[in-house]
């Protein structure tokens, strides 16, 4: 176990180093640079701009540079906004509580559904059900989620004006409702894109399970359906969904990103769509080496938890 732990964050420094290099050069070599936001209007001077460089420490080689963020971030400092000269992880830190309570109550909303409905298909596969649901599956996938979330605010909140069109709650309004009702939207579009992946691969675990051995002894020796379903198909069937659970955090944080927008909530996700349009290069690097390092450990936990719950994997 100790040898696992310790080969699994070696191999997630080198990765969150590897996508560090990769985030820092793609930066750097964006159109405009990182002095694009200094002169929006193109009318900084030549003698200005390399001022301005050199104080920054652009005028050096991007190894160098690298190196030095790489020392001040391990170090605490991540660096400083370009538009408000907040420290970076003070920016992060006041953003992620919002972009988490999206995430919580999106992730458990998707894991019911999915799970529940996952075990209807699965069981009633090639049915009226089955291809009922796997319709609307494949259209929660493909449907864009900036499109979905328009729709939302099109109908619930401008056509019938039961629901907020955005924002985290209402100015002066501090009422648990008033959070409550500003949340449904943008919950029920990362709900929806990821309760269909959920039931999906439910289904396939279910229908694996269906067909194992075990389950065929069972049934032979006169176990009711129920004890069967609830007792090895289903027990059974949940434990790949341990593994999704970890790598779902990339795709809620990428949802995230989108969704926070359209319903200008408050998260990492808005956070970092505003700072890669003002091009401020402290904040991106860091939401990235954040959300990077939460996605490894994510998946990190998901294997110990699989490896604890199937006796049949072993950590070594």
């Amino acid at each position: 176990m100790l040898d696992f732990l310790i080969r699994r964050a070696l191999q997630s420094l080198l990765l969150l180093l590897l996508v560090s290099v990769i985030a820092f050069l793609l930066l750097h070599l964006a159109p405009g640079g990182p002095l694009a936001q200094y002169a929006p209007s193109g009318d900084m001077s030549a003698e200005d701009a390399a001022r301005v460089e050199h104080l920054l420490g652009f005028d050096r080689p991007l190894p160098v540079q690298y190196f030095e963020w790489l020392t001040r971030m391990l170090a605490g400092d991540w660096g400083r906004s370009y538009r408000d000269q907040q420290p970076v992880l003070q920016l992060i830190f006041m953003h992620v509580g919002a972009t988490v309570q999206l995430m919580l109550a999106s992730t458990l909303l998707a894991m019911l559904l999915g799970i529940w409905t996952g075990i209807i298909t699965g069981i009633r596969r090639y049915g009226l059900i089955d291809t009922t649901f796997t319709v609307l599956s494949m259209i929660a996938i493909s449907v864009p989620t900036f499109w979905l979330g328009f729709i939302l605010i099109y109908v619930f909140a401008i056509q019938l004006e039961w629901l907020p069109a955005g924002d985290r709650f209402t100015i002066g309004d501090g009422s648990l409702h008033d959070y409550v009702i500003h949340m449904i939207a943008p919950v029920a579009v990362l709900t929806l894109v990821s309760t269909a992946s959920w039931s999906r691969y439910m289904r396939s675990s279910v229908i694996d399970v269906m067909n194992q051995d075990f389950v065929r002894t069972a049934r032979s020796k006169g176990l009711s359906e129920r004890y069967i379903l609830y007792r090895h198909i289903v027990r059974n069937a949940l434990l790949p969904m341990i593994t999704l659970a970890g790598l779902e955090l990339r795709t809620i944080f990428s949802g995230a990103l989108v969704t926070e927008t359209v319903f200008t909530w408050p998260g990492i996700g808005r956070l970092f769509y505003e700072s890669i349009t003002y091009s401020d290069y402290p904040t991106v690097m860091g939401i990235l080496v954040f959300a990077s390092g939460t996605v490894v450990i994510g998946n990190a936990i998901a294997d110990i938890l699989y490896a604890k719950v199937d006796p049949r994997i072993r950590l070594s």
